[in-house]
Protein backbone atom coordinates (compact mmCIF):
# COMPACT_ATOMS: atom_id res chain seq x y z
CA UNK A 1 0.00 0.00 0.00
CA UNK A 2 1.30 3.42 -0.89
CA UNK A 3 0.31 5.98 1.75
CA UNK A 4 -0.27 9.60 0.80
CA UNK A 5 2.53 12.06 1.30
CA UNK A 6 1.79 14.96 3.60
CA UNK A 7 0.74 17.98 1.60
CA UNK A 8 2.26 20.53 4.00
CA UNK A 9 5.70 19.01 4.31
CA UNK A 10 7.09 21.90 6.40
CA UNK A 11 4.71 20.84 9.18
CA UNK A 12 5.72 17.16 9.12
CA UNK A 13 7.30 15.81 12.29
CA UNK A 14 10.24 13.44 12.16
CA UNK A 15 9.74 9.76 12.95
CA UNK A 16 11.49 10.33 16.31
CA UNK A 17 9.21 13.26 17.23
CA UNK A 18 6.15 11.26 16.21
CA UNK A 19 7.22 8.26 18.28
CA UNK A 20 7.82 10.52 21.29
CA UNK A 21 4.24 11.79 21.06
CA UNK A 22 3.04 8.18 20.87
CA UNK A 23 5.21 7.18 23.84
CA UNK A 24 4.15 10.13 25.98
CA UNK A 25 0.42 10.04 25.18
CA UNK A 26 -2.23 8.49 27.41
CA UNK A 27 -5.11 8.07 25.00
CA UNK A 28 -6.02 8.43 21.37
CA UNK A 29 -8.81 7.64 18.96
CA UNK A 30 -8.85 4.24 17.28
CA UNK A 31 -10.70 4.09 13.96
CA UNK A 32 -12.01 0.83 12.52
CA UNK A 33 -14.39 -0.25 9.80
CA UNK A 34 -17.66 -0.63 11.68
CA UNK A 35 -21.07 -2.09 10.98
CA UNK A 36 -22.71 -1.49 7.59
CA UNK A 37 -19.65 0.38 6.29
CA UNK A 38 -19.87 3.12 8.91
CA UNK A 39 -16.56 4.23 10.39
CA UNK A 40 -16.25 3.25 14.05
CA UNK A 41 -13.93 5.37 16.15
CA UNK A 42 -13.45 5.30 19.87
CA UNK A 43 -11.26 6.97 22.47
CA UNK A 44 -8.96 4.41 24.05
CA UNK A 45 -5.94 4.21 26.34
CA UNK A 46 -2.82 2.49 25.02
CA UNK A 47 0.87 1.92 25.38
CA UNK A 48 3.43 2.35 22.60
CA UNK A 49 6.17 -0.19 23.06
CA UNK A 50 8.65 -1.86 20.73
CA UNK A 51 7.18 -0.01 17.75
CA UNK A 52 3.64 -1.33 18.38
CA UNK A 53 0.48 0.07 19.93
CA UNK A 54 -1.11 -2.10 22.62
CA UNK A 55 -4.73 -1.85 23.77
CA UNK A 56 -7.02 -3.88 26.00
CA UNK A 57 -10.70 -4.56 25.53
CA UNK A 58 -13.61 -6.74 26.50
CA UNK A 59 -13.58 -10.14 24.75
CA UNK A 60 -16.67 -9.30 22.70
CA UNK A 61 -18.32 -6.24 21.23
CA UNK A 62 -18.31 -3.83 18.32
CA UNK A 63 -14.52 -3.27 18.42
CA UNK A 64 -13.59 -6.96 18.21
CA UNK A 65 -16.26 -7.64 15.59
CA UNK A 66 -14.84 -4.82 13.45
CA UNK A 67 -11.26 -6.11 13.81
CA UNK A 68 -12.29 -9.65 12.89
CA UNK A 69 -14.04 -8.32 9.79
CA UNK A 70 -11.17 -6.02 8.71
CA UNK A 71 -7.80 -5.76 10.42
CA UNK A 72 -6.93 -2.33 8.95
CA UNK A 73 -7.05 0.52 11.44
CA UNK A 74 -5.85 4.02 12.14
CA UNK A 75 -5.03 5.58 15.47
CA UNK A 76 -4.68 9.30 16.21
CA UNK A 77 -2.99 10.94 19.19
CA UNK A 78 -2.95 14.67 19.86
CA UNK A 79 0.28 15.34 21.71
CA UNK A 80 -0.41 18.97 22.54
CA UNK A 81 -3.01 21.53 21.68
CA UNK A 82 -3.57 25.17 22.50
CA UNK A 83 -6.40 27.36 21.25
CA UNK A 84 -5.30 30.85 20.25
CA UNK A 85 -8.56 32.80 19.85
CA UNK A 86 -6.93 36.10 18.87
CA UNK A 87 -5.29 34.31 15.91
CA UNK A 88 -8.41 32.24 15.12
CA UNK A 89 -6.36 29.06 15.24
CA UNK A 90 -5.18 26.14 17.30
CA UNK A 91 -1.55 25.18 17.82
CA UNK A 92 -1.22 21.41 17.86
CA UNK A 93 1.08 18.43 17.46
CA UNK A 94 -0.50 15.14 16.44
CA UNK A 95 0.30 11.72 15.04
CA UNK A 96 -1.74 9.31 12.92
CA UNK A 97 -0.76 5.65 12.68
CA UNK A 98 -2.06 3.36 9.95
CA UNK A 99 -1.61 -0.36 10.37
CA UNK A 100 -3.01 -3.80 11.02
CA UNK A 101 -4.74 -4.96 14.19
CA UNK A 102 -4.19 -8.35 15.77
CA UNK A 103 -6.06 -9.99 18.62
CA UNK A 104 -3.49 -11.64 20.91
CA UNK A 105 -4.26 -15.33 21.45
CA UNK A 106 -1.21 -16.52 23.41
CA UNK A 107 -1.77 -16.26 27.20
CA UNK A 108 1.89 -15.51 27.92
CA UNK A 109 2.03 -12.68 25.41
CA UNK A 110 -1.32 -11.42 26.65
CA UNK A 111 -0.04 -11.24 30.25
CA UNK A 112 3.17 -9.51 29.12
CA UNK A 113 1.26 -6.84 27.19
CA UNK A 114 -1.25 -6.31 30.02
CA UNK A 115 1.76 -5.84 32.30
CA UNK A 116 3.07 -3.14 29.91
CA UNK A 117 -0.28 -1.33 30.17
CA UNK A 118 -0.18 -1.67 33.96
CA UNK A 119 3.37 -0.32 34.14
CA UNK A 120 2.32 2.77 32.18
CA UNK A 121 -0.91 3.59 33.99
CA UNK A 122 -0.25 2.16 37.47
CA UNK A 123 3.55 2.28 37.86
CA UNK A 124 3.57 2.04 41.66
CA UNK A 125 1.05 -0.79 41.94
CA UNK A 126 2.82 -3.82 40.46
CA UNK A 127 1.22 -6.29 42.87
CA UNK A 128 -2.29 -5.00 42.08
CA UNK A 129 -1.54 -5.15 38.36
CA UNK A 130 -0.35 -8.78 38.64
CA UNK A 131 -3.45 -9.71 40.63
CA UNK A 132 -5.72 -8.02 38.07
CA UNK A 133 -3.95 -9.79 35.20
CA UNK A 134 -4.57 -13.18 36.80
CA UNK A 135 -8.18 -12.37 37.68
CA UNK A 136 -9.23 -10.45 34.55
CA UNK A 137 -7.22 -12.15 31.79
CA UNK A 138 -10.02 -14.58 30.79
CA UNK A 139 -12.38 -11.60 30.33
CA UNK A 140 -9.85 -9.31 28.67
CA UNK A 141 -8.76 -9.14 25.05
CA UNK A 142 -5.40 -7.62 24.13
CA UNK A 143 -5.04 -5.92 20.78
CA UNK A 144 -1.87 -4.96 18.94
CA UNK A 145 -1.68 -2.40 16.15
CA UNK A 146 1.46 -2.88 14.06
CA UNK A 147 2.18 0.35 12.18
CA UNK A 148 2.59 0.37 8.42
CA UNK A 149 2.76 4.17 8.26
CA UNK A 150 3.23 6.87 10.89
CA UNK A 151 2.58 10.52 10.11
CA UNK A 152 3.17 13.38 12.56
CA UNK A 153 2.24 17.00 12.04
CA UNK A 154 2.45 20.28 13.92
CA UNK A 155 0.86 23.68 13.45
CA UNK A 156 2.84 25.98 11.15
CA UNK A 157 3.12 28.50 14.00
CA UNK A 158 5.06 25.93 16.04
CA UNK A 159 7.36 25.25 13.08
CA UNK A 160 8.02 28.98 12.73
CA UNK A 161 8.58 29.39 16.50
CA UNK A 162 11.18 26.60 16.46
CA UNK A 163 12.96 28.23 13.51
CA UNK A 164 13.04 31.55 15.39
CA UNK A 165 14.49 29.83 18.50
CA UNK A 166 17.17 28.13 16.41
CA UNK A 167 18.03 31.35 14.57
CA UNK A 168 18.13 33.26 17.88
CA UNK A 169 20.43 30.65 19.41
CA UNK A 170 22.73 30.95 16.39
CA UNK A 171 22.86 34.74 16.71
CA UNK A 172 20.95 35.39 13.51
Amino acid sequence: MQFREMRRKKQQLSREESEKILSDGNFGVLALSGDDGYPYSLPISYVYRDGRLIFHSAVSGHKLDAIKRCDKASFCVVGSEMTVPERLTTYFRSVIVFGRMRIVEDDGEKAELLRALGEKYCPHHAAKVESAIIEERPRTAVLVLTPEHISGKEAIELVNARKSEINGANGE
